[in-house]
């Protein structure tokens, strides 16, 4: 894959290279759950001609949802590098309008991903009405019906290889007008830390694929509630092996305390 991804913010002027190391060969994601969303996006990828064929456009859409530090940013950029596609981050609350919303559709390219990150958090969605009175934040003045009618736009208006993203916190407070296929096609759970992302983890930070501490940290981690920015956290703030997964399973025991 090529290194040329850049990250914008849709209506702004300046772009930023996405940087960012992350990619799917150190994502800490289950295994399997990474392998069913590597496999959709090549699957996306290779399909031109069957959407042309079948009269849809050639776009996708994901919902990124679980509690904070489960990755879901480092999803994104994983996906980014994947695919060489750039980012364009949407703020809603820096949306003045309706119209202005629809107005920002030309500016972003083929062969790029929106992304629409803490989607509960950006605007009142719970009101499908479409005479309510439109959400004031600020100097916004939105509709959930003028976001829908936003992504179906993206999705019916020219220009190739467009994916939307949103994150959330909190699937249930999202309309199920967003969800539905077409608009979210495939819904990625970013919960706790498993066994296979803390291995990962391991490897990432400490280049230890197996260690005898291994067994009673993957006991726990299969218990305890715990994110793996919480996971990564406690094994980097010591390099040496032993005494970090010592940390870690340290860590864990008081977590699994703290929860009992």
């Amino acid at each position: 894959m090529e290194n040329g991804t850049n990250r914008f913010r849709l209506g702004g002027m300046n772009a930023i290279n996405l940087n960012h190391p992350m990619t799917f060969e150190t994502l800490a994601m289950d295994s399997k759950l990474k392998k069913a969303l590597i496999e959709d996006l090549n699957n996306f990828l290779n399909r031109k001609e069957y959407y042309k064929r079948i009269g849809k456009a050639w776009k996708r859409g994901y919902l990124l949802y679980g509690p904070p530090g489960t990755g879901k940013s480092s999803l994104i950029a994983a996906m980014a590098k994947h695919l060489n596609f750039d980012i364009y981050d949407l703020d809603l609350n820096d949306i003045r309008s309706n119209s202005h919303l629809k107005s920002l559709l030309p500016s972003m390219s083929a062969r790029s991903i929106l992304v629409i990150e803490d989607i509960d958090c950006s605007i009142k969605l719970e009101n499908r009405d479409s005479n309510s009175q439109p959400w004031n934040h600020g100097n916004s003045k939105m509709t959930l019906s003028g976001l829908l009618n936003f992504i179906d736009g993206l999705w019916s208006c020219c220009g190739d290889e467009r994916i939307i993203i949103f994150t959330t916190n909190h699937k249930e407070r999202l309309d199920p007008a967003l969800l539905r296929p077409g608009r979210m096609d495939m819904h990625i759970c970013l919960s706790y830390c498993t066994i296979s992302a803390f291995k990962q983890l391991a490897f990432n930070y400490l280049e230890v694929g197996h260690h005898i501490l291994f067994e009673r940290i993957e006991r726990l981690v299969e218990k305890v509630e715990v994110t793996p920015a919480e996971v990564a956290e406690e094994l980097m703030k010591i390099n040496d092996p032993e005494a970090s997964l010592q940390g870690l399973l340290n860590f864990l025991q008081d977590k699994m305390t703290e929860q009992d």
